[in-house]
């Protein structure tokens, strides 16, 4: 081998060497006409396709899922705070899901609110809870059906979300229509107190104790007076916290409900939500929500 082709020979195979020089330039000829235009359609097509992939991909439909999914009742139990029922009919789901989502759509709107916090009792009451408190920027956030630990799950979505101004709650009687003991009841109200400290502890909050309502409902009266009991002791020294003794104000020598408030002795009519108002006014306004009255 003469030393001219041995040198050839190193630059065929010398791994150090770029594509161009190892390979005759014979060889690396190749057309190049009218190549640009073809890698631009090959790649628009491959762009197309993925952007359909994506647009059919199960993250992508169900892109808003994950929030609505959040918003609704949990399956089970498991990993849930407190204790006791947690109603899962279906009409309850679906009003459940529907008030939520549609509160998730006014949290702007509904900042540094005074929220009303409960079951059909105040979401009865309206959005602007019939007018009764004019001046003040209120949310109402009942859920008809709802029970204290109802609340302790959507507590944080549904009120600190909107950095409320103060709370307003009253909660407890649809526990005892599925069979919840006072106790049971009572320690799941401490969580919710606890959670609302815990987001702002100068946060004001009005606890309404627990209407009168009648055994027929599966409400009796010693029952509720016990849950006020526990509530009354679980708030004593608290500075957070403003009882409002609403049990008294609508109990008849029974301790039931008086059926020209409550006709249907659960629900109050027009007369039972002024009644209520009026005993609320005297806290909203010590607390600076409403004005001293001349």
């Amino acid at each position: 081998m003469t030393a001219h082709n041995m040198k050839t020979t190193f630059r065929r195979n010398s791994p150090t060497l770029g594509f161009s020089e190892a390979v005759p330039a014979a060889r690396r000829r190749r057309p190049t006409a009218g190549l640009a235009p073809q890698v631009l359609a090959l790649s628009v097509c491959c762009l197309l396709l993925f952007s359909a992939n994506a647009a059919n991909s199960p993250s992508a439909a169900t892109q808003a899922a994950p929030d609505a999914k959040s918003l609704a009742i949990p399956d089970t139990d498991e990993g849930l705070p407190g204790a006791g029922p947690i109603r899962r009919y279906e009409w309850f789901r679906k009003l459940w899901l529907e008030k939520r989502t549609a509160w998730r759509q006014r949290l702007a709107q509904d900042q540094g609110a005074l929220v009303f916090l409960g079951d059909s009792i105040t979401q009865g009451w309206g959005d602007d809870l019939g007018g009764s408190f004019p001046g003040v920027k209120v949310a109402n956030r009942g859920i008809s059906g709802d029970t204290t630990r109802g609340i302790l799950i959507r507590l944080e979505d549904d009120v600190l979300a909107l950095r409320p101004a103060g709370v307003v709650l009253l909660i407890g009687t649809n526990d005892l229509e599925e069979g919840a003991e006072p106790e049971t009841i009572a320690a799941n109200l401490k969580l919710i107190l606890a959670g609302l400290q815990r987001h702002n502890p100068n946060l004001p909050v009005v606890l309404c104790k627990v209407f009168p309502s009648s055994t027929t409902k599966k409400r009796p009266a010693d029952k509720i007076k016990r849950i006020n009991q526990l509530y009354a002791e679980a708030v004593r020294g608290n500075p957070q916290v403003t009882l409002v003794d609403t049990w008294t104000l609508f109990a008849n020598e029974n301790g039931d409900a008086r059926p020209e408030e409550f006709p249907d002795l659960l629900h109050p009519n027009q007369a039972g939500y002024a009644k209520w108002a009026a005993a609320l006014r005297p806290a909203l306004t010590k607390l600076g929500f409403l004005k001293e009255q001349p």
